[in-house]
Order: C-alpha cells, then structure tokens, then sequence
C-alpha cells in the first residue's frame, strides 16, 4: 500500500535507497548504470563529493530567504557563473525550480517584451510538431507532444506547430542536407506571414529535440535560418536546452555548436545535477533593457525562485564540470557511444537511426528498416525495452509516439559526464541484450 500517486498507478518500483557514481542502488540490494541520467539530469552521477559539501556549507549559511526581500550572494555568484558562460548577449538570469516553470516564464517574459516596446498586438506562439517545453499549461501548449496534450486541450492558450527538423523522417531521397535545411526553415516563414509578422511573439524550438523525438539534431545551417527569419519580422527566439544543454551535447550550451545565440534561454536538468530542482532563463541585453527602462520590473515570480540551496548545488556542479574538464569526456565518451550503438545495431533490422550529439543519443526503432514502417503501438516496444533493461541494471529512456504522438518507439541514452569507457560499452552491451529480449517477447 502507497499513500503516493505515482507517475504510474498499477506499476511497481523499487525503491532507491542510494547511489555512487553512475551507479543507483535499490533496497534490496540490485545495481543499476543510470545511462539515461534520470530524465538527462545526472550529469554527475550520484553522490559526487564536491556537491554535498556545497550543500553542506550552504544549510549551515543560509537555506533560504525569500526573493521578495533578499538576494543571496550564492544566487549571484550563480547568475555571474551563468553569464560569463552564455553565448551571444545574455546577460541576466531568472532562477525557477525546474524546465517548466523556465519556459513558462520565459513565454511571459517574451509578451511582456512586446508590451514594453509598445507592440502588444503581438500574441502568437510558434513551436514545432513532436517537440516537448514542459507540463504546466502554457509550456504543454507550446510543445507538440500530442498524447501529453490531449486531454487537457480544452484548457490550453492557442499555439502554432510547424513541422520539426527530422531527416529520418522528414528528408526527402536525394535532398541534399542544405536543401532540406532550408525547406524546414521556410516552414516558420511561411507560418509567421501566415498569422501577420507583426503579430508573432516567439519562436520556441529545442536545439537537439530531447524526449519526445529522441536526440533529433538539427541539419545543416537550419538554425542560422530560423535566426534569420525571426530578425527578418521582429520575432523573439527561445532556444529550449532544458534537456540537451548545460553541456549534454559536448559544449556548456546546445546551439553553441551551430554558431547561433537566442533571445531568451531556458535550462535546467544538467543545471543542477539533480542535487536540487533548478531551472533558469537567460535573457537577452535587449529583453532586461526593455524591462528595465519600461516598467521596471518583471510580473511574474514563484516562493522558491532563487532557492540558495539550489543555486548552491547548481554552482558546484558547474564549478566541477569546467575544473575536471568534463565536457571533453562529454564528447570522448560519445563519440565511444555513438560508434558502439552503431556497431552492435547499425545492421538491426529493426533499427532505423542511431542519432544524437555527445552524451545524448538515441536509437529509433522500426518494424521494417527499408520502408520504416513503425512497430504498432498496441505492442509497446518501449515499455518492454525500459522493463528489459532494469532486470539487466541498466537505466535507459524509452519513449513511444516519436513520430506524430502515437506511432513510433525510440531509446533515448543520456549518461553521466563521467562515464568511462568500460562503462560505455557495459551500457550497449546490456542495451542490446534488452532490445533483442523485448522484441522477441
């Protein structure tokens, strides 16, 4: 009997009771390789000393003040450390307690922007079909999760989808990675003179699309046209790096490797490691300057925002990534990742990509490889391939519903940053073990 509402209801967990490393531990007595960090957030692993000792020293200083009355030299330290790593112009720092509640503020901060200059006209949202921003209710609008939304449609603010950048499924035979690029870019031009430029508030997109595709990369120069397009009609871009960011994909910040900086960023996840629910945006220059010289003030805020705990955890995690140089493992071990999922599946006929950056990788599924035709829903692929993988102690991300919501099953893999090379290989092994297991069952 459990007085707790489980993600689950009828499904029954074992209950953690530790973890070291890339390790988690249960109460009775099994080991698991967390080799999908959680949900990405783990890029430490577990128990890593450097972070408890934070938290230690923070408890003993000041475990929390309200936003209302005090700042806290933890909480901007942490804003410094944050700034002095963003890419392009952000420049200031909004703390929340998660990927939701980052993205939700940063859809109020981007209306307010429009408000303050004067353009309150401005109103529509665009984001991508097959895309996840969070479930509080205006980040569940944004995204393109279709099973997520469905039942709460009726209380949803109205949003714009267009298709999402997925050449696996989106690329047409013998289009050049330029040119499909472009075709997927056009998408939003089209959709912004749809609904009228001048109406347009935001264009909200994950630069490597997480949970609900699977480690999707963007192609080519996409978004250096998607930055175009939003300049070109005055429209704000938010890059979404709850999951891939704060160094998942190799570099501190996924769009880094694409040469492009947005307008307003939302992280959280790898933030914080885990040790404490922390989420962030970053704004731009220009944003702040507009609250700034307007009505002095953002309108929005939460009892928690700032938590000097959780900046406290979120300053030592990034503090211990950049003195062990863990974004160089990042991109050693993926590499390793990549050529090992490609090794033990890159033949499977019944897997139809191996994609991702860095530590965040994904294997798609399929029922036949040279059409890829998708497995039917009704036999859960991805439920039986989590449920393999756990009796075999590894911890992967499964996902069904990767290509319109309902059809489709993929694997997602998001490792702590100090995973080593025995390790690497010890996760395809049992990974291929539990697809061979879960598709002959």
């Amino acid at each position: 009997m459990t007085h707790l509402l489980h993600r689950s209801i009828k499904a029954g967990y074992p209950v953690a009771i530790g973890g070291r490393g890339v390790e988690l531990f249960d109460a009775d007595g099994r080991r698991y390789i967390d080799a999908s960090g959680g949900a990405a957030v783990s890029c430490l692993g577990h128990g890593h000393p450097a972070v408890l000792d934070a938290l230690r020293a923070q408890l003993d200083a000041i475990p929390y003040a309200h936003t209302g009355f005090f700042t806290t030299e933890i909480a901007e330290r942490l804003a410094d450390r944050l700034v002095a790593d963003a890419p392009g112009d952000l420049n200031h720092v909004y703390l929340v307690s998660g990927g939701s509640e980052a993205v939700e503020a940063a859809l109020k901060m981007a209306r307010q922007y429009f408000v303050e200059k004067g353009e309150p006209q401005r109103r529509h949202i665009i984001a991508r079909r097959q895309s996840y921003h969070g479930n509080t209710l205006g980040a569940l609008a944004t995204g393109g999760n279709e099973w997520r939304r469905a039942q709460f449609s009726p209380l949803l603010i109205e949003t714009h989808h267009i298709d999402p950048c997925y050449a696996y499924r989106y690329q047409r035979p013998g289009e050049s990675d330029g040119d499909y690029a472009a075709r997927a870019a056009q998408a939003l031009e089209d959709e912004i003179l749809r609904l009228g430029g001048d109406t347009v508030i935001a264009f909200v997109a994950e630069p490597v699309v997480g949970a609900t595709s699977g480690a999707v990369p963007p192609v080519a120069d996409y978004l250096r046209r998607i930055r175009e397009i939003c300049d070109r009609y005055g429209v704000l871009l938010i890059f979404d790096e709850v999951m891939c960011g704060m160094g998942r994909t190799g570099t501190l910040h996924a769009c880094e490797q694409d040469g492009v900086a947005p307008d307003l960023l939302t992280i959280a996840k790898g933030l914080g490691g885990g040790y404490q629910p922390i989420g962030a945006v970053l704004l731009g220059r220009h944003v702040f300057e507009a609250f700034e010289n307007g009505s002095g003030f953002f309108q929005h805020g939460h009892t928690y925002m700032g938590h000097p705990m959780a900046a406290a955890a979120a300053l030592a995690v990034q503090e211990t990534i950049a003195r062990d140089t863990l974004l160089a493992n990042v991109q050693a071990m993926g590499d390793r990742l990549q050529q090992g999922l490609e090794t033990r599946f890159g033949q499977h006929p019944h897997v139809g990509d191996i994609r991702g950056r860095g530590l965040f990788r994904a294997v798609e599924l399929v029922a036949d490889r040279d059409t890829k035709a998708p497995f039917e829903p009704a036999r859960k692929i991805n439920v039986r391939i989590k449920a393999e993988a756990m009796a075999r102690g590894l911890m992967v991300y499964p996902m069904g519903g990767t290509i319109d919501g309902l059809n489709g099953d993929h694997v997602l893999l998001a490792p702590p940053f100090i995973i080593n090379e025995a390790q690497i290989d010890m996760v395809v092994e049992q990974l291929g073990a539990a697809v061979t297991a879960a598709l002959a069952s």
